[in-house]
């Protein structure tokens, strides 16, 4: 496992079940080596304008992705996840992409209010 991988990982759904879900590692974590990842939706809607990403059939990407539709990258629903909560790898994004989710969300965490 790496960072730009897409993996399933159980997530906590807003009612609190666990439910496996696709991720994309961010980065792994010093010390422990666990990840910062976040959780993709096919849930178009909820896309924020210049923080999310959508990753759609038509991207370079989109066929080594593992992903089966279009979907969201949701920078906004972030976990930190030990190794043994990774179920499996299904894909990769591309580093293009994987640089520019980490510099939104880099970006959104310097702003000052």
């Amino acid at each position: 496992m790496k960072e730009a991988d897409i993996a399933l990982a159980r997530l906590p759904q807003a009612d609190g079940i666990l439910k496996p879900r696709p991720i994309v590692i961010l980065r792994e974590m010093p010390k422990y080596r666990d990840f910062l990842v976040c959780g993709i939706s096919t849930q178009l809607y909820q896309e924020v304008k210049n923080f999310d990403e959508i990753i759609s059939p038509n991207d370079s990407d989109f066929a080594r992705s593992g992903l089966k539709a279009g979907s969201l990258i949701r920078l906004g629903f972030l976990n930190v996840l030990v190794r043994k909560d990774v179920l499996g790898i299904i894909g990769e994004i591309s580093a293009e992409r994987h640089q520019r989710l980490l510099k939104n969300l880099s970006g959104y965490l310097m702003k000052s209010n």
